[in-house]
């Protein structure tokens, strides 16, 4: 039987990654169904206004808890039963000057398991790039 130290709290992190689109195309791979299902899930339905993200058969349900037409989109896992007040956010960024677009990853992942969760990220964002042709 595994013991879950359920004493221990998420860490919160951001990752930045440099991406070539302009704000309105990448917010729509961040934002809505068939954008999150080219690359960041085999599968994404909408259900009741929640997310049901699905990965080789399992399923993962989020809510949109806050969101910004094409700068940011925040979302809550529901079967996270962490007490922390826990999410997985993007947000987009430009700069005013050389209209260069970065897109910030901001997550929660245990301690032991951080690394882990940051080369997920890397390798997801890296598939939306590809999507993207960025």
């Amino acid at each position: 039987m595994t013991k879950v130290n359920t004493d221990s709290k998420k860490v919160k992190y951001s990752l930045e990654f440099e991406i070539k689109s302009s704000p309105k195309i990448l917010y729509n791979y961040l934002s809505n169904a068939s954008g999150l299902e080219e690359w960041f899930a085999d599968k994404v339905n909408v259900r009741n206004g929640d997310l049901i993200f699905i990965w080789e058969g399992s399923e993962q349900r989020a809510k949109i808890v806050a969101k910004k037409d094409n700068q940011m989109i925040r979302f809550k896992w529901l079967d996270d039963d962490s007490q922390d007040e826990t999410y997985f956010q993007f947000e987009i960024i430009q700069d005013e000057i050389t209209s260069d677009v970065a897109l910030i990853v901001t997550d929660f992942s245990e301690p032991d398991e951080k690394e882990e969760d940051i080369l997920l990220w890397n390798s997801q964002i890296h598939n939306l790039m590809h999507h993207i042709g960025s």
